[in-house]
């Protein structure tokens, strides 16, 4: 099995369809048991149904990661059950909008789901991971997070803090044996993009992507992976591109 990943726990958000839901299979592929949050909890289900069907241990908890206390609580248990010692902080959305368009409540949105979420995960996992002296934390950001969007203020700057949040959180836990990276996806083939994005705007990125086509978004959960496994054991810090060449 390559870069495998037995008797490791994957904690992924956002696992319910598009690359969180591609996570689950490929880390369920490479041997990880797996704790699947979403808030959906149909979409999620059939998640958790198909990475399980590779026969590792599969854990789903519907719930909205913006209710603090119930993900607290329900964290709080399979800490206690599961050994989690890899973190996809995936989940977020999109509030599209510029900045005479945008209301702030829409901005806090996107930020706290994209920021505040991810930030909570990792101070609730990453004490047990120090003292393992063993960990992976990998946020999925975005291209946007480095060259901006028009019409994507809150989005890009929530994808921007993520980048600045990897870098930080990595400087504390190095010294540990915890690794904290940053993936940043072009155009990928998601439920969300095939179903809310204009054509006109996807061709204009294809456009300007050398490969020339969208990501799969089994692609992107395969770069995750590699970030998750003994092959990626020096590098952190890092905030890698997977787009094609899409803002280069």
């Amino acid at each position: 099995m390559i870069m495998g990943l037995q008797t490791h726990t994957a904690l992924i958000t956002g696992a319910g369809q598009g690359i969180g839901r591609a996570c689950a299979e490929v880390f369920s592929e490479r041997g990880a048991d797996l704790v699947l949050l979403d808030k959906n909890p149909e979409s999620l289900k059939a998640a958790a149904g198909a990475a399980a069907h590779r026969g590792t241990q599969v854990t789903a908890l519907a719930l909205d990661l913006m209710d603090l206390n119930t993900l607290q609580e329900k964290l709080g248990q399979k800490c206690c059950d599961l050994p989690i010692d890899i973190l996809v902080n995936n989940a977020g959305f999109d509030r599209p909008g510029t900045s005479a368009k945008l209301d702030m409540d829409g901005f806090d949105a996107v930020l706290g789901i994209h920021l505040k979420a991810a930030l909570f995960l990792i101070k609730s996992l990453l004490p047990a991971m120090r003292a393992k002296k063993w960990g992976r934390i990998i946020n999925v950001s975005s291209i946007y997070g480095l060259i901006g969007g028009k019409g994507e203020v809150a989005y890009s700057t929530a994808k921007a803090g993520l980048i600045g949040l990897t870098k930080s959180i990595a400087r504390e836990a190095g010294a540990d044996g915890v690794t904290v990276n940053a993936v940043l996806p072009g155009l990928t083939r998601t439920p969300a993009i095939e179903q809310g994005m204009a054509e006109r705007f996807k061709q204009a990125i294809l456009r300007e992507t050398p490969l020339g086509r969208m990501a799969e978004a089994e692609e992107i959960a395969r770069v995750i992976a590699f970030l998750a496994s003994e092959d990626a054991s020096y590098i952190t810090a890092a905030a890698i591109p997977v787009s094609g060449g899409w803002g280069i």
